[in-house]
């Protein structure tokens, strides 16, 4: 293929990924996939991670869209970004806008609990357990203040 015959847009899972950049790298585009998922799929569809995404035939780019469909059943529970749900109990890797969803549900179902967790989502502050004494900051100048003479 010739660089004009390139791909500049290549749209998987409702997604429009950078035809410019390898496989591996473009499949990151993708909410839910990450390095080490995007190159399990390029290995699971028998393609070249380093290969060019605009240049690939649309054989091999219907591969990589099949194996991000059926990521889930191929991959050991450990490999999924949601390994225990919590009203099913089953493993299950979300992607794109599902992802944002779910995640929004469970900071909603956190709120709602009104366990710690909720209530620092609710009031904006850190929810890991970082310090919050002198980072974090919002809305208001940081620094020391001189006493006028």
């Amino acid at each position: 293929m010739d660089e004009e015959e390139i791909k500049y847009f290549v749209r998987i899972r409702n997604t429009d990924l950078d035809g410019t950049k390898a496989v591996h790298i473009a499949l990151t585009g993708i909410k839910g996939i990450g390095p080490r998922t995007s190159r399990t799929i390029t290995a699971l569809a028998n393609v070249d991670p380093r290969a060019v995404l605009g240049k690939l035939d649309d054989a091999s780019i219907e591969r990589i869209a099949t194996a991000v469909d059926t990521y889930i059943e191929q991959v050991p529970d450990w490999m999924v970004n949601r390994p225990k749900d919590v009203y099913t109990g089953e493993s299950r890797h979300l992607l794109g806008t599902d992802l944002t969803l779910v995640n929004d549900e469970d900071v909603n179902r956190m709120r709602k609990m009104r366990c710690y967790r909720g209530i620092r989502h609710e009031t904006g502050q850190k929810v890991r357990g970082q310090r919050t004494k002198s980072t974090g900051r919002t809305g208001m100048t940081v620094g020391v203040k001189r006493k006028k003479e």
